[in-house]
């Protein structure tokens, strides 16, 4: 998968920092990716390359590894979590599919 949607992540304006933190500022951090537009690309960019650190399309680290167990067979996850999100907003339906 090809990286061109960093370019267009709603994170690049934000401080980096930002995006490493731990306990409840992870609630902040995640809320910097509400309304991206390349959201789901990011977090299927995380999952696929097992990205273990860091708030990755609106998700923790935590959150993340429990997608992979509940899922361990997916080989890429873009297209799965496209397939879940809403028609009209291209908004995720659920984060965990």
């Amino acid at each position: 998968m090809g990286e061109d949607w960093i370019e267009n992540a709603v994170c690049q304006a934000a401080d980096a920092e930002d995006l490493f933190v731990q306990g409840t500022a992870q609630n902040q951090a995640k809320a910097i990716c509400t309304g991206c537009s390349v959201r789901t690309r990011c977090l299927a960019y995380a999952l696929d390359n097992r990205i273990e650190y860091g708030i990755w399309g609106g998700m923790t680290e935590r959150e993340r590894r429990r997608l992979l167990r509940r899922k361990p067979a997916v080989a890429s996850w873009r297209p799965l979590l496209e397939s879940v999100q809403q028609p009209r907003t291209g908004r995720s339906l659920t984060p965990v599919p």
